[in-house]
């Protein structure tokens, strides 16, 4: 019976072992057997068959969505037939993306269009014929739907202190520090708070320079880029336009995305621009 249960284990042992991955001189190897090989320009990276023919590319992407959010994938094309780009989530048994030992778990953990005979191409028809969705939380998807808002507003902030909204003035910043109009980003620690006002000089809210958050009239509060560590580490100080755009979200009735964008006169100080 021990003897039995011996054999046993030693033999689910032999199935459950994990393969050995390596890449060495851009040679990728599964359990000591040379399965392809792969070279790399930037973030993107070429897989090759053994006869060195390049077979697909897998570009890693790391972007910034809306403030603090970022969102990491990676972008996979076939060498001679680039009319269709795949996006999709990848595994790495790394801490960080764009490195070759990502790109090499991917293919063969994550995608499985890499094994022991070599790059299958039956395996990675299949993944282009019916491609995985992306897998995204709900904080991601909530930072591209607040991104997709902020890029049909189109807001932009000129040198005097305007806020535009797709060309159209749709309302203005007021106690702007000596530094604006040479620098966009808000980098000065005064204690008087940034205040942003509609075309009609309605009061919107407030940048409170202290403590890098936005107050609205309503009373909403929002910070502005909290500082990460490591690969998504961010800007310390926000931008005019960063400030602007968040308030628009904040406060739907600020600006409203029309075919064309209707606004009134803007009024500063009472007095009609």
């Amino acid at each position: 019976m021990k003897k039995s249960l011996i054999i046993l284990f030693t033999i689910l042992g032999l199935f459950v072992k994990a393969q050995e991955i390596r890449t060495k001189r851009g040679i990728v190897s599964i359990d000591g057997i040379h399965v392809a090989k792969v070279s790399n320009k930037s973030n993107e990276y070429t897989f090759l068959d053994l006869k060195e023919t390049p077979i697909y590319t897998m570009e890693f992407i790391d972007k910034s969505i809306v403030d603090s959010v970022r969102d990491s994938y990676i972008k996979l094309n076939r060498v001679y037939n680039r009319d269709k780009t795949l996006e999709l989530d990848y595994i790495s048994p790394s801490a960080f993306s764009g490195e070759e030992k990502s790109a090499v778990y991917t293919s063969i953990k994550g995608l499985k269009i890499i094994d022991n005979k070599g790059i299958n191409i039956k395996n990675l028809d299949e993944l282009f014929t019916n491609s995985p969705k992306r897998k995204l939380d709900t904080k991601t998807k909530d930072a591209y739907t607040t991104r997709s808002k902020i890029d049909r507003l189109n807001i932009t902030v000129n040198s005097v202190g305007e806020i535009l909204s797709n060309g159209k003035p749709v309302g203005y910043f007021t106690n702007l520090p000596v530094s604006f109009g040479s620098e966009d980003t808000v980098s000065e620690k005064t204690f008087v708070d940034i205040e942003i006002y509609d075309a009609n000089s309605k009061y919107i809210g407030r940048y409170i320079t202290t403590t890098k958050q936005i107050k609205t009239a309503g009373g909403k509060i929002f910070t502005l880029y909290r500082e990460m560590s490591g690969r998504a580490s961010i800007l310390k100080f926000p931008t005019y336009k960063a400030i602007a755009e968040r308030m628009a979200i904040l406060d739907p009735s600020f600006i409203k995305v029309q075919d064309k964008v209707i606004v009134g006169e803007v009024k500063k100080d009472g007095v009609e621009k």
